[in-house]
């Protein structure tokens, strides 16, 4: 396992910085993931409002 060090952190603070946004390899990449996952059977949701009472009180507590 590798741990977090200050070496590896600095590591990705320079990749992140080198690499500029690439939106169609972003967008690519999205759409890859969403067929995939529509292949897997994990969208669309059997039930689309399941667990909407979890967002609600979510909403509510973040509205306070």
């Amino acid at each position: 396992m590798i741990r977090r060090t200050a070496i590896l952190d600095e590591f990705e603070r320079e990749q992140v910085r080198k690499e500029t946004p690439d939106f169609k390899r972003n967008l690519a990449i999205f759409e890859a993931l969403y067929r995939e996952a529509l292949l897997l059977g994990a969208l669309p949701p059997a039930d689309p409002l399941e667990g909407i009472e979890v967002d609600f009180k979510l909403a509510r507590a973040l509205h306070v």
